[in-house]
């Protein structure tokens, strides 16, 4: 049996568990053993896969890990280290979302460069001695954001630089529905005509849709609001834009979204 230890720092229980439940599903159905233990400095993931599985295994560890260096990690260096410019929240959130997923391709590929799956792998120690030069590249991203902050206190100044990297996202996804109702916002996708099991809030729906990246939206909605504004600016070829009655129409959303 292939076995290897992922360890985290205790106080980071966010990360560990994100990780862990990356990986349970995904290796269990190889018939892998997944088991997750703490003591009062880490906590380790241990994973045990039979030796004809290790190298789908290692495909999977290594999938896992390069996305949450690339999201988790990342986010918690632009909080520690980006300077942001007097803004609402949305503005802020969104600006801080786009940063997150500019050139993410090359974030991973650097992680997955530098990445070595033995015996252990302690993460904390695996970021901070070994991916150096992916902590430059966030630093000069972060440099030339902070450099300009005054210029980007202009409200124009800052939509054109948010729309910049917005604009140069990779596609995620060919094409999304982003409904207004009273409570807040539920993206649909083309894929499946199901929406996130959540619905999102004026402050979040833009940057989250901004880490989906669509190629199209279809923005459904009866009376503008700040954020509705702000994708319209930011997304402005791409989006669609659709005027409806709340009332007649969002009690069937199969009617709204053609499903």
């Amino acid at each position: 049996m292939w076995e290897i230890s992922l360890n985290i720092k205790s106080e980071n229980t966010i990360v560990a568990n994100v990780l862990y439940k990356s990986l349970l599903n995904s290796l269990q159905e190889m018939g892998g053993i997944i088991t997750i233990d703490e003591d009062k400095n880490y906590i380790s993931i241990l994973v045990g896969v039979n030796e004809k599985y290790k190298d789908k295994a290692k495909l999977i560890i290594t999938s896992c890990i390069i996305e949450l260096v690339c999201t988790n990690f990342k986010m918690a260096f632009l909080d520690n280290f980006l300077v942001f410019p007097r803004k609402d929240k949305i503005g802020m959130l969104a600006f801080k979302k786009a940063l997150l997923n500019f050139d993410k391709e090359t974030d991973k590929y650097i992680v997955k460069k530098y990445l070595v799956l033995d015996h252990d792998l302690f993460l904390e120690s695996f970021y901070y001695f070994k991916l150096k030069p992916l902590q430059e590249k966030w630093a000069e991203l972060v440099s030339l954001s902070n450099e300009n902050s005054d210029y980007l206190v202009s409200s124009d100044s800052f939509i054109d630089l948010l729309k910049f990297l917005v604009d140069n996202l990779d596609i995620c996804e060919d094409e999304i529905s982003v409904v207004k109702e009273d409570d807040g916002y539920k993206i649909f996708t083309l894929e499946n005509g199901q929406y996130q099991n959540k619905v999102f809030n004026e402050e979040s729906i833009v940057s989250s849709v901004i880490d989906l990246s669509p190629q199209k939206i279809n923005l459904y909605f009866s009376e503008p609001s700040s954020a509705i504004n702000l994708l319209e600016r930011i997304f402005e070829e791409r989006i669609t834009i659709n005027n409806i009655n709340t009332k007649n129409n969002y009690n069937n959303i199969s009617t709204i979204y053609k499903i």
